[in-house]
Formats: C-alpha cells, sequence, structure tokens
C-alpha cells in the first residue's frame, strides 16, 4: 500500500483544476447538510415514537442521506469513486487498485438515532492511497458542521456562523479526559484505563468522538472494539487537520481501503505529550 505525502492543495488541482480548496470544502459541506436534511425530515417526522420497534425509519434515513450524498459526488467529482456503507458490497477485485476515493458513512450513530439522543453524523471523507486527506463530519440535529484538511487546518461551523479553527489540547494539569463510545462499552477499556491518569471520562456517540479530540475537549479515544473504515474516516482526517493523530495500538497507521474493510482496534490522541501519557498502556493490545 502506498501513503501519499505531496500537498494536498497539488493534488486537488489535478483532478478539480482550478476550484479552490475552501470551495472544494463548502461543497463537501454542502452535500452533508443536504444529506443531514433528509435524515431530520425522517427524525422529526411521524414515526418518531415507534423508533426502537420499527426500524424503518432508520433504512429509509439512511438510504435517504445516501442518496444525496452520491448524487453530489457524482454531479461535482465525476470519475471519482465512492464507498459508502450503503454500498459496501463493491469487490474487492474492483477497489483494490483505486488510489483516490470517497469514503461515506451516510448515517454514523444508528443506535443514536434510534434513541434520539441527537448524536449521529453524515461522515464524508477523501481518502489518496490509503489515508484520509479531507474530511467532514456533520451533526444534524445540531446542526454542527466539523472538517478538515490534512496539513491545511480543521474548522467547527454552528449554524450559518462562520467557521471557526479548531486544535488539539496540551496535556492538562488535572489530568486526561477520555472519551468513549456511549452504545458499545469494552471491558478491555477498563483495564486499559487503569494505568492512565484519568481526569474525566465523556460517553458520546458516532464520530463525535474523534471530533471531542479534534476541539480540544478531550485527549484520548482508545477504540477497543469493532469499527468500519466508514465510521473513522471522515473523523480521521479533521483529528489529524487539527494536530492530532489516529492510530493503530502498536503506533502504525490506520490503513483505507483494505481487503477486509473492518478496522483494527486503534487510538485517538492529542499532543505529543498525551501520546507518551498513554503509551505504556498499548503494551499486549493487538487489536
Amino acid at each position: 500500500m502506498k501513503f501519499y505525502s505531496l500537498s494536498l492543495r497539488l493534488q486537488l488541482r489535478t483532478w478539480i483544476g482550478d476550484l479552490l480548496l475552501k470551495e472544494t470544502l463548502n461543497l463537501i459541506s454542502d452535500i452533508a447538510k443536504k444529506a443531514g436534511a433528509a435524515i431530520m425530515a425522517i427524525y422529526d417526522g411521524d414515526h418518531s415514537v415507534e423508533f426502537k420497534e420499527d426500524k424503518s425509519p432508520l433504512t429509509a434515513a439512511d438510504k435517504a442521506s445516501h442518496n444525496v450524498i452520491a448524487a453530489g459526488l457524482k454531479q461535482h467529482f465525476p470519475g471519482i469513486p465512492i464507498l459508502s456503507e450503503e454500498g459496501r458490497d463493491i469487490p474487492w477485485e474492483e477497489r483494490k487498485g483505486w488510489e483516490r476515493f470517497w469514503l461515506v458513512d451516510p448515517l454514523d450513530g444508528t443506535k443514536e438515532f434510534i434513541k434520539r439522543n441527537g448524536e449521529f453524523t453524515v461522515n464524508i471523507a477523501l481518502i489518496e492511497g490509503n489515508a484520509p486527506v479531507l474530511g467532514v463530519v456533520y451533526v444534524p440535529a445540531l446542526d454542527r458542521l466539523y472538517c478538515g484538511v490534512v496539513g491545511e487546518g480543521a474548522f467547527i461551523r454552528e449554524g450559518s456562523g462562520a467557521p471557526e479553527p479548531i486544535g488539539v489540547r496540551s496535556v492538562p494539569p488535572a489530568g486526561l479526559t477520555v472519551v468513549m463510545s456511549r452504545s458499545h462499552p469494552s471491558p478491555e477499556l477498563d483495564d486499559y484505563l487503569r494505568d492512565i491518569p484519568v481526569a474525566e471520562a465523556l460517553a458520546v456517540g458516532s464520530s463525535l468522538k474523534l471530533c471531542a479530540v479534534a476541539e480540544g475537549k478531550a485527549d484520548l479515544y482508545p477504540r477497543l472494539g469493532p469499527t468500519m473504515e466508514w465510521d473513522t474516516a471522515a473523523g480521521q482526517a479533521v483529528v489529524h487537520a487539527a494536530g492530532g493523530k489516529v492510530a493503530r495500538m502498536d503506533g502504525s497507521p490506520l490503513e483505507y481501503n483494505k481487503e477486509n474493510l473492518l478496522n483494527p482496534y486503534f487510538l485517538v490522541s492529542g499532543g505529543a505529550a498525551i501520546r507518551a501519557e498513554s503509551g505504556e498502556s498499548l503494551s499486549g493490545l493487538k487489536g
């Protein structure tokens, strides 16, 4: 597998022409927001009371979001393949030669959607080689958007407000804040955290866990349970753009477009000092 190190700005120009990076982010953000609106039309509709018994609203929202995203990406970026949770059955023989593609989760946080706690997201990432280089994470229920381009910076936008830069934080004097899955607790996580000075633990749904590290609200997100590539790609791009790191437990990169799309265990961390704080606890964790 090959990792690309050229400037993303130059890479974008090879297939977008004169389109500016800011305009590219705006296009992807608009597509994500339109997909979010399609989700919210169902989320706020007549189906709301029976979500836990009847999964059809969830299925409809997932497909509606996927259709909006696929149509938008094909219109503005023709020729760039799309791998989505809704289209996960693309054969390995077809996609193994992809050097660039969109990786999409049209509705991340299905349990949060069903529980109606608002912590679900729309995730769109651009993969170069086997690493995410651009990501947009949109939270429809909050009208909040995170975006980032690796090497260029990460931003948050609330509603129609102006984008504000975000970044990871240094080690707080009181200890680390660890973010964990609201819906997928792990006994291995409890064992891992015994050796880390934890001041606070936050339970968060969907890819908002990665965004919490990116915007400096949390310091660590150890994921010691199953995830798929579309669950993490957009959030990883935002984290890396914000100065953080997403890596396997042995420190090697989290790779994308594998034959098996299941992610290994991984760690999302803020600054280098935070990674040093948690590094000794990684020994023995395979995943």
